[in-house]
């Protein structure tokens, strides 16, 4: 938020369900959030200074000059590179903000579980990733980024902790499973894989694990 100049605009594109969206509201005057799933913001939570509407990323019918802050999370890599950012110069306030970001796969502190699920990560489900996943395991290093970029030292990372079961769940969520899972069937290679685990892993136990957080910033001149 120190390079943002003003507070009075911001738009939140890709917003799925609104997260980043209510947090915004706590600092802008006025919040856009747009998403191209109505299902996903018939999810959102409702405030006063949000508003949510159906649109692309690459064509809005926002009035140029209008926002001081652009945000996507975990999106960017599905849009049309040159024409997202076309639109971002024009709906921009000169000197406006743009901050994408996505999260990398989870990193387990225990380096056996961490072993064995880069390895279902990496090899097993690999071949069912979209291309584009490949921005991500790149750290979003390897994005376009047609604008003038603020280094940001500092290090981001979503921490949190699972249950053997949990985890399930949350692997089952993959995209790159759903596809496995269709051409397997009826072979579960996530309960495979869970299986694997409880040589490690007490079926109750708590295990901490860490999202690496891919951040880019640049301003709009």
């Amino acid at each position: 938020m120190q390079e943002v100049k003003h507070t009075e605009q911001a738009w939140d594109c890709a917003t799925g369900n609104g997260q980043v969206a209510l947090e915004l509201a706590n600092y802008f005057k006025e919040v856009n959030a747009t998403d191209i799933s109505q299902a996903q913001l018939d999810q959102a939570e409702t405030r006063e200074n949000i508003h949510y509407s159906i649109s692309r990323a690459e064509q809005t019918n926002f009035p140029d000059s209008t926002f001081d802050l652009i945000t996507v999370a975990q999106a960017i890599h599905w849009f049309d590179f040159g024409a997202f950012y076309r639109e971002v110069r024009r709906v921009s306030k000169p000197g406006g903000i743009l901050a994408v970001w996505g999260y990398g796969v989870m990193q387990f502190a225990d380096h056996q579980i961490n072993e064995q699920l880069q390895h279902f990560y990496c090899v097993v489900t690999n071949p069912y990733w979209d291309p584009e996943r490949r921005y991500l395991d790149e750290a979003y290093q390897t994005i376009p980024f047609d604008l003038p970029e603020i280094n940001i030292p500092e290090t981001f990372a979503i921490e949190q902790s699972f249950t053997l079961a949990s985890l399930q769940g949350y692997l089952n969520t993959w995209s790159a499973v759903k596809k496995m899972q269709q051409k397997t069937s009826p072979k579960d290679p996530v309960g495979e894989f869970i299986s694997g685990l409880q040589e490690y892993w007490p079926v109750a136990a708590m295990q901490p694990a860490t999202f690496p957080i891919h951040l880019r910033v640049g301003r709009v001149e």
